[in-house]
């Protein structure tokens, strides 16, 4: 595998977290963790579970500007993250949108941080200028963890989703690399 298959780094010489590009045959575990969040969270605004095609939609396997990682810690898989497009249309190639998630007994450990800034390192190796999050207004940890990774608020849409009989906010985060 060449560095773009898997980065490794160590976090307070207790955790080793290391980065592999996610392969067609990972999808399902990359599809248990995401439908946990589905049934769980309003950290997506997915009402049910989905099909492995319908999740190769938006997270891609092998694609030269955006790629996705499982995330291990200690050589458990912890999670996964990725990057993709912000929109489908080629002015927008300078930009991507930046996603993490973590199999909830991984959180609040430094795993996310770590996450994005290894997307953060990737994008820049690809030429990419900008990166968007974009959060449910009742996601506190992922809003925090945007901002102090550097990210600025740059939207704020009011009242777009529901989700469990819930009226949601969505915000936007901006990053320029």
């Amino acid at each position: 595998m060449g560095t773009d298959a898997f980065r490794t780094v160590t976090r307070n010489n207790k955790m080793h977290i290391r980065f592999e590009e996610i392969k067609e045959q990972d999808l399902p575990e990359v599809k248990q963790i995401y439908d946990w969040y589905i049934e769980n969270s309003t950290a997506t605004f997915h009402t049910e579970p989905i099909r492995i095609d319908q999740l190769k939609e938006f997270i891609y396997v092998n694609h030269p500007l955006y790629p996705s990682y499982l995330i291990y810690t200690d050589e458990v898989i912890t999670g996964y993250c990725f990057l993709t497009n912000y929109k489908k249309r080629q002015a927008y190639d300078r930009t991507a949108e930046v996603t993490l998630y973590l199999k909830p007994e991984y959180c609040r450990k430094g795993i996310g941080k770590i996450a994005l800034a290894h997307l953060e390192h990737q994008a820049k190796d690809k030429g990419l200028k900008n990166l968007i999050a974009i959060v449910t207004g009742d996601n506190e940890e992922s809003m925090a963890l945007f901002e102090k990774s550097g990210y600025t608020r740059c939207a704020h849409f009011k009242n777009v989703g529901e989700k469990f009989n819930k009226v949601l906010d969505v915000i936007g985060f901006q990053k320029e690399i």
